[in-house]
């Protein structure tokens, strides 16, 4: 199991249990994300991204390994739903900032 940033593991929990509501609130409201080459950005977009990932997908994220600097955190997650070539890894980096989400960058 691996310890991760108290915003980090709730983003993921929501996201897993398909609570795109909750996932969306673990995002500072000026938040940024980018993710297949799309870029949303502050909480109605990242909702809307959050909520058509997850009705196109059903993504189940697994973190594998990670590292941390400051303020930022790298992780290698498996992701699994109903996508071509499922499972993958992904790296997941992510800015944190006040106990929120700043920002997240998805390769």
């Amino acid at each position: 199991m691996i310890n991760l940033p108290a915003p980090v593991g709730a983003y993921w929990t929501a996201a897993n249990a398909g609570d795109s509501a909750a996932a969306t609130g673990c995002f500072a409201v000026d938040a940024t994300v980018q993710d297949e080459g799309n870029t949303y950005r502050g909480s109605e977009a990242i909702a809307r991204w959050i909520e058509q990932t997850t009705r196109a997908a059903h993504p189940v994220v697994e973190p594998l390994r990670c590292a941390a600097g400051p303020g930022r955190l790298l992780v290698t997650a498996r992701v699994s739903g109903s996508f071509p070539g499922s499972p993958v890894e992904l790296e997941f980096e992510f800015t944190l900032a006040n106990g929120k989400i700043a920002k997240l960058e998805i390769k």
